[in-house]
């Protein structure tokens, strides 16, 4: 048991930390198993990483991380224990960043690994909704086309998407009426990207230090440097710094009773997406698929308790994602980001469940195969 956990611990690292796309980390964790811990991988020399990747990019990359990541922890451990004032116990509505150092915050946030190969995923068949796969194929994606971004910004920037799409659906069926918070102007001046196709309005985050997650290239790193203000970068594109999802509707529902200037309107505080709501909606949100229909001459199955249904679906979350990062890393290395995001979209649509048609069909579920997932990789 120990030992799966070290091999987890070590996928952890190279899918997140450094950077390694899953399926390579996968291929590779093994081999460092010799290592008892991210520490000794930082004290290894560049010869004996390269024996193991041979490749001189990625074996900087993995070194460099772990000397990133045994560093922070090192500073971590190195401050005094301190307890809350009673002020900041009242505030119970702080986002977690508050409380949390970033390395802290994103570790609290990890999703479940994989831990499963391309031929168990195929027979894999999950139960949900749309909105949560949407959620997923999102934040999936955003570790391709931004993987500088933390995972707790992914999450928020997923959210975004979500909850936009969401909105346009229920105006379709006749749910919601009336103009969106972007179209009466609420995200004027606020920077914006496009992820899956639909733009949404970002905010720059200033609880996070970019440059300790961003890539160890010089020349990368002064660039990223240059596009950090608060503003957009020319291209329209603030994807370098650290980000927030923006929600509009909260919003506009906070100051609907305050002059509608546009100085008011992004005055003070701004409403966030929070990356915490996102993780807890996509670990309850994708069961396993039911049977056929028992024989009557079958004995009924013992009921399952709560925890171990929330343990499958956070089991069936992690193999969701495995399958979602197999299929972005087989078209990454041939694809633009912007063709890459025209197509996500694309493929999200091929794979969603079936539900009926209409208001009926709002939040219903159905069946997601992860093999219908596979099928969309690139033919090599």
């Amino acid at each position: 048991m120990a030992a799966q956990a070290e091999l987890q611990s070590l996928l952890r690292f190279l899918s997140g930390d450094a950077k390694i796309p899953l399926a390579s980390a996968m291929g590779k964790s093994f081999y460092l198993y010799g290592f008892d811990s991210v520490s000794a991988i930082s004290k290894a020399d560049l010869q004996t990483i390269h024996g193991i990747f041979a490749d001189d990019k990625l074996s900087k990359q993995v070194l460099n991380a772990a000397k990133r990541v045994t560093k922070k922890r090192s500073a971590a451990d190195a401050l005094p224990p301190s307890s809350p004032s009673p002020t900041k116990r009242k505030k119970t509505n702080a986002p977690l960043s508050d409380a949390l150092t970033s390395t802290e915050m994103e570790h609290s946030l990890e999703l479940p690994l994989c831990g499963m190969d391309e031929e168990g995923l195929s027979k894999v068949v999950l139960f949900t909704n749309r909105a949560p796969l949407v959620l997923a194929f999102a934040v999936a994606i955003l570790k391709h086309e931004m993987p500088h971004q933390p995972l707790s910004s992914r999450l928020s920037l997923a959210q975004a998407v979500v909850s936009a799409n969401s909105r346009s659906k229920a105006v379709s069926l006749g749910l919601e009426k009336g103009k969106s918070a972007e179209e009466e102007g609420w995200g004027q001046g606020q920077p914006s990207v496009k992820i899956m196709g639909r733009e949404v309005r970002v905010l720059r985050r200033w609880d996070y230090s970019q440059g300790e997650e961003s890539s160890s290239d010089p020349k990368g790193a002064e660039e990223e440097g240059k596009s950090i203000a608060g503003t957009p970068t020319a291209t329209g594109d603030p994807t370098s710094p650290a980000l927030w999802g923006l929600d509009l509707e909260a919003l506009r529902q906070a100051n609907t009773s305050q002059p509608s200037s546009a100085t008011s309107r992004i005055s003070g505080e701004l409403p966030i997406y929070t990356a915490q709501a996102a993780r807890s909606y996509l670990l309850k949100s994708f069961a396993t698929a039911p049977p056929p229909t028992e024989s009557p001459s079958e004995p009924p199955k013992k009921k399952k308790s709560p925890s171990a249904i929330a343990a499958e679906k956070e089991h069936n979350l992690g193999l969701l994602l495995g399958a979602l990062d197999l299929l972005y890393g087989s078209w990454s290395c041939v694809l633009t980001r912007e063709e890459l995001d025209r197509r996500a979209w694309g493929w999200y649509v091929n794979v969603r469940p079936d539900v009926e048609t209409g208001v009926a069909g709002w939040g219903g579920k159905g069946e997601v195969r992860l093999a219908d997932i596979l099928n969309l990789k690139r033919k090599i």
